[in-house]
Parts: structure tokens; C-alpha cells; sequence
């Protein structure tokens, strides 16, 4: 229910984004929903495993490099996602 909840938030986050001058994405981004999420937890897959678990959906969505980046963002789960959130070092501009 709490991932739930996040995904939530963070899809409201990038709609935010997304309206503050960012075009208008609509190129298959239904396949969001098939990539897992990845909480960089001990029995968590490879980064290199998840990462490239979006290549597929990405060449099939036609997706830009930066909504893949968004989009690994999104997958994001427990301590993965609270580093990535702690760390701003990662964050990047939008349109970059």
C-alpha cells in the first residue's frame, strides 16, 4: 500500500514537471507498469540487471534518454529510492 502510495506521488511529481514546460510524452509509456521496481536490497537483482531491464521497453516505447532516467527513477523502492532522494547529486536538470 505504501509503494502504492509513492508511485503515486512521484507520478504527481513528474506530472508537475511535465507541465511546468516539458513536452508532452505519449510514446508508450503503458510498459512503465512491466518494469520491476528495485529497492537495492540484498536479494535485489544487479543495478546492471534492472537497468537494462528498460532498454526493451524503452526501444519499443521510442522513449528519450531522459525519460528512461525518469522512468529508473519511478522504479525506484526502499533504500534505493530514500539514496537517490538523499543524494541530490543525482538529480539532474530537466531537459538535459
Amino acid at each position: 500500500m505504501q509503494e502504492i502510495a509513492e508511485s503515486r506521488a512521484e507520478i504527481n511529481r513528474l506530472r508537475e514537471q511535465l507541465s511546468n514546460g516539458m513536452q508532452t510524452v505519449h510514446k508508450g509509456l503503458s510498459l512503465v507498469s512491466l518494469l520491476p521496481k528495485w529497492s537495492g536490497g540484498e536479494n535485489a537483482a544487479p543495478l546492471e540487471e534492472f537497468l537494462a531491464s528498460i532498454d526493451r521497453p524503452a526501444l519499443l516505447g521510442k522513449w528519450q534518454v531522459r525519460y528512461c532516467m525518469n522512468i529508473a527513477v519511478l522504479r525506484l523502492a526502499d533504500h534505493a529510492k530514500e539514496f537517490y532522494n538523499a543524494c541530490t547529486k543525482l538529480h539532474t536538470k530537466e531537459g538535459s
